[in-house]
């Protein structure tokens, strides 16, 4: 093992040192091929010369970038002053030539024309002001760099789309990547749409005994009864139940098993993987319905997109879901089967909100579907006469967390203001004359802890909130959203938003909502990364925890 740790590290240091000589020129000296410090010094030491004959080989006048020095522009060469013979043989001194340009700015861009080779290079180190020029984007998407491997290693590799990594080499130490000045990190994409994904049944799932690795196809077989994993080294056994390959039925063949065929598996785990049964899928959504709510439009736009997309929720037939709408109090709906109508049941009392029937606001999504469809007609209407300003959101989502808490599931919360009443009620923290000043920096930071704290819970009973805010006015983001920060959520934010007055907004809501309503989801999912010898995550981005 010993070896073989020795002849990676050979590999390794072979492939970061080769893509150490493709770095970029840190100076002037290296794009334009000048050197500053032999200008000066070959211009100074001219006046000194005797021979008429050394002055072939001194430089030109000029030749220096960046410009000349103080003491010879605008006045006679001292070259002029020394005797010069001018018989045959003897070529004349240099001249003095008018200086086109008066300044470095006006000098940098013509040498930068004068290479081609060097023009992409100075284009990469121009610096943009973000204030001055705002569309820097290319107006056609940039093609992601293609990985430089032969065909069967592409085919033992996972999509790029799937799993990259944001460096084509891996560095061999730490101080190699500090010098690099790049960062090292891997973008993710869980769940995400395949053409061909093989899906694995059977009972035993080939892992590593000391580092849980997963059996993939960069191990090695030892022989037909032994394998090595490729992040620990270990030598570990192989299963009886895996010498069989069910695709090709024979027997005695494990490195042709689809899990070493193929990078992305999907495996059908055993009940020794779970904490409990696998739950139902159950969707709860949350209305915002004050006066502002209902002058946006949002409703009636939502309500529309959840009917086409009714019957495209992912699940199966025990697929659960529950509607609850707010403004200064808490609307619950009763849907269960039997009743000729839906059911509004109000909860005034918004400083110790309660479930008033528990049974019959979560229903099944089929059995249901008809009173479900009636309710998603008539809820646009319901409250258009509405004049209450005020949103208890905080209350709002204490309900939501108490009906979702014994199955787990997924909240979509819908948000048109600043919460003003109840438990987690926000005061606006926006000051038109401070916002170039260094005090808004405080206000990034959550203004309460009532959101984050909801969150953890959330997330240890397996709940992820989802939150959409379309809002024509301040709302206070930074502490909203840490309801989807620590809950393995998400974010749409929507500024400016009216059904009237603002229609891109609209048509990109329609576009998001309908990709977020019949989209894969993966409920009480855990994502582990595992990593080689000498590498460790230190920092994750994204809304999970």
């Amino acid at each position: 093992d010993e070896d073989d740790d020795d002849e990676a590290g050979v590999d390794s240091s072979s492939s970061s040192s080769s893509s150490t000589n493709t770095s970029l020129p840190n100076n002037y000296d290296a794009l334009e091929g000048g050197s500053c410090q032999d200008s000066i010094s070959s211009t100074t030491a001219a006046p000194a010369l005797s021979d008429p004959r050394s002055l072939k080989s001194t430089k030109p006048f000029g030749y220096a970038y960046p410009t000349l020095q103080p003491a010879y522009q605008n006045v006679a060469s001292p070259l002029q002053s020394v005797g010069q013979p001018t018989g045959p043989g003897y070529s004349p001194g240099p001249q003095q030539f008018p200086q086109p340009f008066s300044s470095v700015n006006q000098l940098s861009p013509t040498m930068e024309g004068l290479s081609l080779r060097n023009n992409r290079k100075a284009e990469a180190l121009r610096q943009v002001s973000l204030l001055q020029e705002r569309n820097i984007l290319p107006p056609v998407p940039i093609l992601s760099p293609q990985s430089n491997l032969s065909p069967e290693l592409k085919k033992l590799n996972c999509s790029p789309d799937l799993f990259r990594c944001t460096l084509m080499n891996i560095p061999q130490t730490q101080a190699l990547l500090n010098k690099a000045k790049l960062p090292l990190g891997l973008l993710i994409h869980p769940f995400r749409d395949l053409t061909h994904l093989p899906v694995i049944t059977s009972s035993t799932i080939v892992r590593c005994r000391t580092c849980r690795t997963y059996i993939n196809p960069f191990v090695t077989f030892l022989d037909q009864r032994r394998w090595k994993c490729n992040l620990c080294y270990r030598v570990n056994d192989v299963p009886e139940e895996f010498m069989y390959n069910p695709l090709t039925r024979s027997y005695g063949e494990p490195q042709k098993r689809p899990e070493v065929q193929t990078a992305t598996v999907e495996f059908i785990a055993s009940s020794d993987y779970m904490l409990r049964p696998p739950q139902p899928a159950v969707y709860l959504f949350v209305f915002d319905v004050s006066h502002n709510a209902v002058e946006s439009g949002y409703l009636d736009i939502c309500c529309q997109s959840l009917l086409e997309n009714f019957d495209k929720l992912p699940g199966d037939s025990r697929t659960r879901i529950g509607f609850i709408t707010f403004d200064s109090t808490v609307h619950f709906f009763n849907l269960q089967e039997g009743v000729s109508q839906p059911q509004m049941l109000i909860v005034s009392d918004i400083e110790d909100i309660f479930i008033p029937t528990p049974d019959s606001l979560m229903v099944n999504l089929h059995e249901s579907k008809e009173l479900i469809k009636d309710l998603l007609k008539v809820l646009p209407t319901m409250f258009t006469n509405t004049r209450e300003t005020h949103s208890a959101l905080g209350p709002a989502l204490q309900a939501a967390f108490k009906l979702m808490c014994a199955t787990g599931g997924r909240i979509s919360v819908f948000q048109t203001q600043l919460p003003s009443v109840g438990v987690g009620h926000l005061l606006s923290r926006e000051d038109p004359n401070q916002r170039s000043t260094i005090k808004g920096v405080q206000h990034l930071a959550p203004a309460t802890d009532f959101y984050k704290k909801f969150a953890l819970d959330c997330s240890g009973q397996q709940v992820a909130v989802d939150l959409f805010l379309l809002s024509g006015q301040y709302t206070d983001m930074a502490s909203l959203a840490c309801m989807s920060k620590y809950s393995a959520g998400s974010v749409f934010y929507y500024p400016s938003f009216h059904h009237i007055h603002n229609p891109a907004q609209v048509e990109k809501f329609q576009k998001d909502l309908k990709r977020y309503l019949i989209r894969k989801i993966g409920f009480e999912a855990v994502m582990r990364i595992r990593c080689t010898k000498g590498l460790s995550i230190h920092t994750f981005h994204g809304n999970f925890f």
